[in-house]
């Protein structure tokens, strides 16, 4: 039977579901690359069958992360046009991202989440 460990956490006013290990792109975070990331809006944690849901978050969890890379996505073309008045504006646009690598779940109580030992350990410490 396959386990289930994820969580899903809110960062940018978007929802991204993570699993330790995973790689995730999200918006701007002005972290670094190789600099460490403390997510804290953990908004559900499934833990094979214990699930944790918040009200709206889950109080004292928190998922860790690493900043891979920050780049730029794709340009986006903002072109504005009227008809028989010459009015026309052309405008580019290219997003900001940050790339990051889950390592580990914290779950309220410390219990730890790794993906490199694929097991839980308490108190924090892997």
């Amino acid at each position: 039977m396959k386990k289930d460990i994820y969580a899903i956490i809110e960062t940018g006013g978007k929802q991204y579901k993570v699993v330790p290990g995973s790689k995730i792109e999200v918006d701007f975070l002005n972290a670094g690359e190789g600099n460490k990331v403390d997510l804290s809006k953990v908004l559900f944690i499934a833990d094979n069958s214990e699930h944790l849901i918040g009200q709206p978050l889950v109080e004292n969890a928190s998922v860790n992360a690493t900043c891979i890379e920050e780049s730029k996505g794709d340009k986006v073309i903002v072109f504005k046009y009227k008809n028989k008045v010459r009015y026309r504006r052309k405008k580019g646009h290219r997003q900001l991202y940050s790339k990051l690598e889950i390592s580990d779940i914290v779950k309220p109580g410390g219990n730890v989440i790794s993906s490199k030992k694929k097991t839980v350990t308490s108190g924090g410490i892997s």
